[in-house]
């Protein structure tokens, strides 16, 4: 007799049902998250004889491990396990244990409808390691600039706006050296020339521009007490960006060296004309994977990345709404590729103007890019070939009329 299991997982303990082809619960058990707990959550699921598990995550050190001792493992989106608890249970009662027991239920009556967890390459698992850090550590960038951006505009607006960011590393120079229009009430041209000379200043502005650009910002009119405050808080945000701008560029540096050692890396990078949107390139690489079962189609592609609307009709009402639901992630990755090539492909330019003159606002233009995309990188990602601007039936349309 198969028997199928259910985890919640949580940061401190996980929550096992196993249940019988009949859908009798066997076991319903808390397992610590440390390494005793989890050697002993695993035995017990193979004293047991488990066939199927279904957990609410598609990755993570809890679902390495059950991978790697041999288990399937279906991953359960956190939306399906929400609309399934009302089948068991209509009062909308939830519970760690409850949450198993509807996992277990999906593994034993839903399997042919779930995905089956294959692993990814190390070489993957890294690449979306780096990205992903990456991401994070640029979200946490633009946190901290604005927040310093906020603290300048309130009495120091000149030194906000002398250079294009604020967080560059000749902005972060310039808040550091001048927290305040005391710290800088002697600046000149003379001092300017030097300051820019010490922190190579790549910028062609001179600096009798530069000084024109801080003046003729509006004056602050703080107490003191109030801009000595303001001054501390620029200095510590300062310290803050510092190791994080300098974090970004080094993992940009490993992100480009991975991603053109990885087999799948040759795909994605000939349609990326800017070499800095190498970046791009590895997300895509990363957020996809290994598992060329895990997209059956474009359309299951462009689903999970949030490029394609979802449709919902009641009786003669139809309305084509945003999809939430998605890989958040890899919607990134594919928006920053349609709004890089509408620069600078023929093809990808004209399904985007012809989205905007139908009254498409820029974000769904791009997404209907994105989709147009999908179509064909899901074929290239299928086939293990590299994007070919040769083959690409509708950009070779578009150049023989003259597009």
């Amino acid at each position: 007799m198969e028997r199928f299991a259910g985890i919640d997982w949580a940061s401190e303990e996980h929550a096992l049902c196993v249940v019988d082809e009949e859908g009798t619960s066997l076991v319903g058990e808390m397992f610590a998250h440390d390494e005793c707990g989890i050697r002993d959550l695993i035995a017990r699921m193979r004293r047991l004889r488990v066939a199927r598990i279904a957990i609410e995550r598609p990755d993570g050190l809890l679902v390495d491990r059950l991978a790697e001792a041999g288990f399937t493992v279906l991953p359960v989106h956190p939306n399906k396990l929400k609309a399934t608890r009302s089948r068991y249970e209509a009062a909308g009662g939830k519970s760690d244990g409850f949450d198993a027991f509807v996992l277990a239920e999906l593994a034993r009556t839903d399997a042919h409808r779930l995905r089956v967890l294959r692993p990814d390459s190390d070489e993957t698992k890294a690449l979306r390691a780096l990205t992903r850090t990456r991401e994070d550590l640029v979200a946490a960038r633009v946190r901290l600039a604005n927040e310093l951006r906020a603290q300048l505009e309130a009495f120091w607006p000149g030194a906000a706006r002398i250079f294009a960011d604020v967080d560059s590393p000749i902005g972060l120079a310039f808040c550091e050296r001048y927290p305040s229009p005391a710290d800088a009430r002697g600046l000149g041209e003379k001092r300017m020339r030097g300051f820019l000379a010490r922190n190579r200043y790549p910028g062609r502005r001179s600096p009798a521009e530069l000084l024109d650009r801080l003046r003729s910002a509006p004056e602050g009119r703080g107490g003191a007490l109030e801009v000595e405050a303001r001054r501390a808080a620029v200095l510590g945000l300062v310290v803050a960006l510092r190791p994080i701008v300098t974090q970004i560029r080094e993992l940009t540096s490993q992100i480009a060296g991975a991603v053109r050692a990885h087999d799948a890396g040759e795909i994605f990078l000939p349609l990326f004309k800017d070499p800095k949107s190498v970046v791009t390139a590895a997300q895509l690489v990363a957020e996809l994977g290994d598992d060329r079962a895990r997209y059956p189609s474009s359309e299951a592609l462009a689903a999970d990345a949030g490029m394609a609307p979802v449709a919902r009709e009641s009786g003669k009402r139809k309305v084509a709404g945003f999809r939430w639901a998605c890989d958040k992630r890899l919607r990134g990755a594919v928006a920053c590729l349609a709004d890089s090539t509408r620069h600078h492909h023929p093809w990808a330019r004209q399904v985007y103007s012809r989205a905007r003159s139908r009254g498409l606002a820029h974000p769904h233009a791009i997404r209907v890019l994105g989709r147009a995309w999908l179509r064909v990188l899901w074929r290239c990602w299928q086939d293990g070939a590299p994007y070919d601007s040769s083959k690409h039936g509708n950009l070779r349309q578009l150049e023989l009329v003259g597009g």
